[in-house]
């Protein structure tokens, strides 16, 4: 069974690329924030929520830069970047309540059961929410590219013996096994972000 949410291109771009970021430090650590204008535009574009200030139905770089500034507050990049979910709930949170938005958002740690994690990510995606993500150490270097990232799932592929998700970064997917993905070996683990309508 596969399941896939919709997102937004910006040109080519599979949304947008922190790559794109004005200043050096959110182009280096912008990726929570980025995972808040990926999410925005989405949930504006279907479920009707109002977080991104410009025209979501004519979507354009120069609009979606000049939103990540306006996010950037919230989850400024730091030495450390954003490496815990706490940090990331409170600036989503806060960004939501400037909005006037009420979504509830909570994490789940990485230090779970891979299946209660696979369960919830499921879960999540069923309802048409995309799951913020955080790697920070892996052992397997297939995964080097996500280490000490924010990033988005958008969908997964279930087969009988193997669970698999869309990541979504750098204005690119790829389809990653999921406990692969979760059992880094190695600690910290980073985790996920559960957002409710």
């Amino acid at each position: 069974m596969r399941k896939e949410l919709p997102h937004f291109r910006l040109g080519l771009s599979y949304g947008g690329n922190q790559d794109w970021f004005r200043e050096p430090m959110m182009r280096l650590g912008g990726c929570a924030a980025q995972t808040v204008c990926e999410m925005s535009i989405y949930l504006d574009l279907y479920k009707g929520t109002r977080l991104y200030p410009f025209d979501v139905n004519n979507l354009s770089k120069s609009d979606y830069i000049k939103f990540a500034s306006i996010v950037k507050p919230y989850l400024r990049p730091r030495m450390r970047g954003i490496d815990r979910l706490d940090i990331y709930i409170d600036g989503f949170s806060q960004f939501l309540k400037d909005r006037s938005c009420c979504l509830t958002v909570s994490g789940f740690e990485g230090t779970e059961d891979v299946e209660a994690a696979q369960n919830i990510v499921k879960s999540q995606l069923d309802s048409g929410i995309p799951v913020p993500y955080l790697l920070l150490h892996h052992s397997d270097r297939e995964y080097k590219d996500y280490e000490w990232h924010w990033f988005l799932l958008n969908g997964y592929e279930e087969y009988e013996d193997a669970f698999f998700v869309k990541a979504v970064t750098y204005g690119e997917f790829q389809w990653l096994d999921f406990q692969r993905l979760w059992n880094t070996s190695v600690s910290p683990k980073g985790g996920f972000i559960v957002i409710k309508l």
